[in-house]
């Protein structure tokens, strides 16, 4: 059979593909046998939108690669149709290309032993199609909706996320799944949820957070390499990841993990994160690509949502100054406290620090001078009691709250305090610390703290009477 005269009844973009097929079972080259002529205009627009796939004069029978950046996504697509005689469909959005495809494969016998064929069919946009996206199976609409439905009903975001991913995880039959933040502008990575399988015992993603892992985790867009995801199914694909990313293939060897899928979380074309799960399912891979393609879609969305809430959140908390909690927060902590909604330790501890000096700094040098005392003032507790939550209570008054800290050790600090204090080009505070040994009230320690400051402050105008204009 004439294979061109047979692709070019086709009125849509398409083409034959084959699979080379080995002795052993395994697959070799993936080749473009042929396509039509509507298919290569597609086709020569997508070479010019790819500067490391520059165009060539289509040759039919060479190596798919010849033309795309190889794609494992790709491979597994034609390999289900051509081999598996399946035939497949998928609305995707590779980073690669700026418009979203609708491809379609079904198998076809050419009666050739050594190869087996399909037919590859795209339709191109540059805007979604809401009907495409969610032309799914029952069983992914379901799985899909019962993610959205908790996600929307959600009174406790972290809790939600805990539930969804380990409804993700059993989805995949994976051993471990996560979701995991980044910001590659601070150069910082954060678990937001994980799930481990039972069977495997405690396995937490932040045993691995350390400058080296974020590295790895830095590298992995370029390995995705365009395409919407990365699947490692088999030692074919381990060895191409190992060909891309000889790292972080060494670290998932060392991890025992023998597949992955790996979906970037994207919000307003920027990587906000990652969802993971290793070791999955893979003879259910295509249920599971399809339900994730469209879950990360909604999951980003509400981690974006909740991630502007915490930053509105640190704003309403934070004095912009000093960049220590504010009023605001304080009170608000001594609210959750008093009305049980957080635990209290059954020893903490209290210090008011009153900033000594600052009203004639601002009289004589001006308030930018005052200010630049306050910004030291507050530098100065972020080191001294580094760990300890630290909040500005107004004007020149600091208020230090000590959860799980040793008398001692804080008694210590203050006199550290003190001490700096000698030195003239050091701030000075006057201190008034009270500790609370048997879970007594808050607001009573806060008090007591607030008395014995001024105790301190008169003191101190007594020994420095030159400050008393303050």
């Amino acid at each position: 059979m004439d294979l061109q005269e047979f692709i070019n009844q086709f009125g849509s973009a398409a083409c034959i593909m084959s699979v080379e097929m080995k002795p052993d079972g395994s697959y070799g080259k993936m080749c473009i046998e042929n396509g039509n002529k509507a298919y290569l205009s597609t086709f020569e627009q997508n070479g010019k939108s790819d500067v490391n796939q520059p165009n060539k004069t289509f040759q039919p029978g060479l190596d798919y690669t010849a033309y795309i950046p190889k794609d494992l996504n790709f491979e597994h697509f034609i390999y289900s149709c051509a081999v598996l005689n399946k035939p497949m469909h998928a609305y995707v959005h590779p980073d690669r290309y700026n418009m979203w495809f609708n491809l379609f494969s079904v198998p076809v016998d050419f009666g050739d032993p050594n190869k087996r064929y399909c037919i590859y069919t795209q339709e191109m946009s540059t805007k979604v199609n809401i009907d495409q996206m969610t032309n799914l199976s029952a069983k992914t609409t379901s799985d899909i909706l019962k993610t959205c439905i908790k996600l929307r009903s959600t009174k406790n975001f972290l809790k939600t996320m805990d539930e969804v991913i380990a409804d993700i995880r059993t989805i995949c039959g994976a051993n471990f799944c996560c979701i995991m933040l980044t910001d590659f502008k601070t150069n910082t990575c954060s678990l937001l949820s994980e799930s481990t399988a039972p069977e495997i015992g405690h396995h937490s993603l932040n045993d691995f957070l350390n400058i080296s892992f974020i590295e790895i985790v830095k590298s992995w867009p370029s390995t995705i390499a365009g395409s919407s995801c990365l699947i490692i199914r088999n030692d074919i694909d381990m060895e191409e990841l190992k060909a891309r990313n000889p790292r972080w293939h060494a670290s998932m060897q060392e991890a025992k993990i023998k597949s992955l899928v790996l979906f970037p979380l994207q919000y307003n074309h920027e990587t906000i994160g990652f969802i993971w799960a290793t070791n999955f399912d893979t003879k259910d891979t295509d249920r599971i690509k399809e339900t994730l393609e469209l879950t990360t879609f909604f999951i980003a969305s509400e981690v974006a949502n909740y991630q502007l809430l915490q930053k509105l959140e640190m704003l309403s908390s934070t004095d912009l100054l000093t960049g220590v909690k504010n009023r605001n927060a304080m009170n608000n902590r001594v609210l959750r406290i008093v009305t049980g909604r957080e635990r209290m330790p059954n020893s903490y501890g209290v210090i008011f620090a009153d900033l000594n000096g600052l009203k004639t700094v601002n009289d004589d040098k001006g308030h930018r001078a005052g200010d630049k005392l306050l910004k030291k003032a507050a530098d100065t507790l972020k080191t001294t009691f580094s760990g300890s939550e630290i909040y500005r209570a107004g004007g020149d008054e600091f208020v230090i709250i000590f959860m799980g800290t040793q008398k001692e050790d804080i008694e210590s600090k203050i006199e550290q305090l003190h001490k700096m204090a000698e030195d003239p080009n050091n701030v000075s505070f006057a201190l008034g610390f009270y500790y609370e040994e048997k879970c007594g009230d808050i607001r009573v320690a806060m008090r007591e703290a607030d008395t014995r400051m001024y105790a301190d402050k008169k003191h101190f105008y007594e020994t420095h009477p030159e400050s008393r204009t303050h």
